[in-house]
């Protein structure tokens, strides 16, 4: 009983050190902006901060909270986020689901690979608190036009796919330009035609998808991936999923966007049909 009380006292300090030392870093890391900020309302602007105790109070709730933030990465979703991949990608794994013989996989062997990069694509570009906080000032300076759901949604289903295609990409070994230079040249015609109020927004989704949530278990999958498919390099193979990450939503928010224009379109031409008639 003493050994477990002890260890559980143990755990506790050091999860309190740990939490004082994530702290002084996160410190350190929002005095430069709140420097900017006080330094252009003071100095250039001119004036005094408006209710100053609350802006205070905020900083350091958002100190607190990023601290919080940062430990439980570093205590869960990194930890759980490697040893998915490893366990998804390891070739013992594939072959119990596969025919193929050991050594000898192919890329239809990673299936599970391959819909686990989908949901958890989805899933954590759906708790992406900087997408959260993109929808929501795009649903206030819209007046409701766009829906935050709807932009959460379209967003999510970008990373999912382009997360899925990069785990694909992984495992063939196809050059990564190949797709992102396709997919640029579908964004760039998309942007021809797409509504013009959605474009801004739909280059901003592609940014905030690569944030604190989705990186690191998106990194550490195409890493576990790379590591453990013959003949690619950790290195090499790796990276670039972030980037398929990053170039998908901006194909599907521009999709939605022009799939909703036509929707109401439409509509609008069955009612003005149904008045003639």
């Amino acid at each position: 009983h003493d050994i477990c009380h002890g260890l559980r006292d143990g755990d506790l300090m050091e999860f309190i050190l740990q939490l004082i030392d994530i702290t002084l870093t996160t410190i350190k890391d929002v005095i430069p902006i709140a420097a900017i900020i006080f330094g252009f309302q003071l100095f250039v602007i001119r004036r005094p901060i408006p209710n100053l105790k609350r802006v205070l109070i905020g900083f350091a709730y958002v100190i607190f909270g990023l601290a919080l933030f940062l430990l439980g990465l570093d205590k869960a979703l990194f930890p759980i986020g490697r040893l998915m991949a490893e366990q998804l990608t390891n070739p013992d794994f594939i072959s119990q689901w596969s025919d193929s013989v050991p050594g000898q996989l192919h890329w239809k062997d990673y299936y599970w690979v391959f819909l686990f990069a989908f949901l958890i694509g989805a899933s954590t570009t759906i708790a992406e608190p900087s997408l959260i906080a993109v929808a929501i000032k795009a649903n206030e300076v819209s007046g409701g036009a766009i829906g935050v759901w709807g932009l959460r949604i379209a967003v999510a289903l970008g990373v999912a796919v382009g997360i899925s295609l990069g785990t694909w990409r992984i495992v063939t070994g196809y050059p990564i330009h190949w797709f992102i230079i396709s997919g640029y040249i579908v964004v760039v015609i998309q942007t021809i035609w797409a509504p013009k109020m959605i474009v801004p927004l739909a280059y901003d989704s592609g940014g905030v998808t690569t944030s604190t949530v989705t990186v690191p278990l998106v990194a550490a999958l195409g890493l576990g991936l790379a590591e453990t498919v013959p003949g690619r390099s950790a290195l090499i193979d790796g990276f670039g999923l972030i980037a398929f990450a990053s170039l998908f939503p901006m194909i599907t928010v521009m999709g939605y966007a022009q799939i909703t224009e036509w929707s109401a379109k439409r509509s609008s031409k069955k009612e003005r049909e149904t008045a003639e008639v």
